[in-house]
């Protein structure tokens, strides 16, 4: 398709419809990047945290009628069981290289993926937007969905709370100081290990929020987070390996150049993602936001 045939509405449309997939792959790529930058932990199992999200909150609303309520339910939920994982089954493997929890995350993903088609069957589960969230928007340069317009905004307000934890709290100053030299938290007489469960119980409820407001635009199957996992490591990569501010830019881009991509060749989408990550590593083999020896 020749961009210049293209009208400037359609072009908007697609950038902002890109923004939105890209929040989605935000939320994932802050959680994974929160949990690697902290733990040093690749953590596979993440694209299964984001499907349990999704399930969660579809079965609070089958139950309540209510998605604000689900929206409540998913990050304690999903979280806690993140709190589980952590220190039951990747605490016992810290110290023994960094392939040990990313093979046990692995294998964690299709154990999650079994027991969602056990509890609630191989077929997709249907879950539609709340009646407000319906319909669409006009934002000057057309109509919007406003599920979409949500969604952006809802990105927004959870990496700003994340931002203000982080900077703002004495907690987050001990998760900042960790993330960079773990054994001088020790040293303060810190127990890090809380503070590794805390990382991790926050990176898997953000996933599952993830999974959970991305429901709408997709059907609820047991395998939804495989693809999603593939394109939250491609962000994280491009935004650098335990990078917050390269996980929010590379997310957006990421989502934003697919979107563009699939309205003028819609086979090269997925391929768009690749591309761009390519193009990024050999200018920074760091990521853009990454520092180098991270993975040393």
């Amino acid at each position: 398709m020749d961009p210049w045939d293209i009208p400037a509405q359609l072009w908007a449309f697609q950038i902002f419809t890109g923004l939105a997939q890209g929040s989605v792959l935000v939320l994932l790529a802050v959680g994974l990047s929160l949990i690697f930058g902290m733990l040093t932990v690749v953590n596979f199992a993440h694209g299964a945290f984001y499907m349990v999200g999704a399930y969660v909150g579809v079965f609070v609303y089958m139950q309540t009628g209510s998605f604000w309520l689900g929206l409540i339910a998913v990050p304690v939920g999903v979280g806690t069981i993140g709190l589980a994982v952590e220190r039951f089954l990747i605490r016992p493997l810290y110290g023994r290289g960094i392939d040990y929890p990313l093979l046990l995350t692995f294998g964690l993903s299709f154990v999650f993926i079994d027991l969602a088609k056990m509890m609630f069957g191989k077929v997709g589960l249907p879950f539609d937007a709340p009646e407000i969230l319906q319909g669409a928007v006009n934002i000057g340069i057309g109509y919007f969905p406003a599920y979409r317009l949500f969604l952006i905004a809802a990105m927004a307000v959870l990496v700003g709370a994340l931002w203000l934890f982080l900077e703002k709290t004495s907690y987050g100053l001990v998760i900042r100081a960790g993330a960079r030299d773990t054994e001088i938290v020790k040293v303060l007489g810190i127990d890090i290990s809380r503070v590794w469960l805390m990382v991790f119980g926050i990176g898997t409820a953000t996933a599952g929020i993830a999974g959970y407001l991305s429901a709408p635009m997709e059907s609820v199957i047991p395998e939804m987070g495989i693809p999603v996992l593939v394109q939250a490591f491609v962000v994280t990569v491009v935004g650098g390996m335990g990078s917050l501010v390269g996980a929010v830019v590379a997310g957006l881009m990421v989502g934003v150049v697919m979107a563009i991509t699939s309205l003028m060749a819609p086979q090269l989408a997925d391929a768009s993602m690749f591309a761009l990550m390519a193009l990024v590593l050999l200018v920074r083999p760091q990521g853009l936001f990454g520092r180098k020896g991270l993975m040393e």
